[in-house]
C-alpha cells in the first residue's frame, strides 16, 4: 500500500517506516520486518525505528545474540536505556509468542530487568577500577 500511494500522481506518500512481526507459518520462527516510506521492506533479526533508532541499532548490531524469552525483554530494555534517560518510567515493551500471542510486561517486570542491568553496568564499572593483582615471581 506504501508503494502504490508512493507512485500514484496526486497523493502524498506515507511518511512513516513500521516494524512488522509474525511467525513463519511453517518452522513457528518470528518474522521482524521492517518497511519504509517508499514501500519497500526488509527482513530483520532485530531492529529499531524512530528518534535515536540508529544508537540503538548499532547497539543491536554489537550485542545481539539468539535469545529466548526474558532475556530477549532484557535485550530490548539494554537498547532502550542506550537512549533512554529516565530508566525504566518511559519504557513500555510487548513480547509475542506464537502460543501466547501478545503480553505486556508489567512496569514491575520491566524495573526488575533495570535494576539487574544496573546491577550488571555497575559490576562491570567496578571490575575495571579494581587494582590488578601483581604477579609474585620469585
Amino acid at each position: 500500500m506504501q508503494q502504490k500511494y508512493t507512485q500514484s500522481g496526486g497523493v502524498r506518500p506515507f511518511g512513516l517506516s513500521t516494524l512488522i512481526v509474525g511467525f513463519d507459518p511453517y518452522t513457528g520462527v518470528p518474522a521482524p520486518y521492517q518497511t519504509d516510506p517508499s514501500g519497500t521492506f526488509s527482513a530483520w533479526k532485530a531492529n529499531a525505528t524512530g528518534r535515536n533508532s540508529n544508537s540503538m541499532r548499532e547497539f543491536l548490531e554489537k550485542n545481539y545474540k539468539e535469545v529466548a524469552g526474558r532475556e530477549t525483554a532484557k535485550l530490548a530494555i539494554r537498547a532502550l536505556l542506550e537512549v533512554v534517560e529516565s530508566g525504566g518510567k518511559n519504557i513500555e515493551i510487548a513480547a509475542m509468542t506464537k502460543d501466547e500471542g501478545l503480553k505486556q510486561l508489567e512496569e514491575a517486570e520491566i524495573d526488575a530487568i533495570v535494576a539487574e542491568i544496573e546491577a550488571e553496568k555497575a559490576a562491570a564499572e567496578a571490575a575495571k577500577k579494581a587494582p590488578k593483582e601483581k604477579c609474585d615471581s620469585r
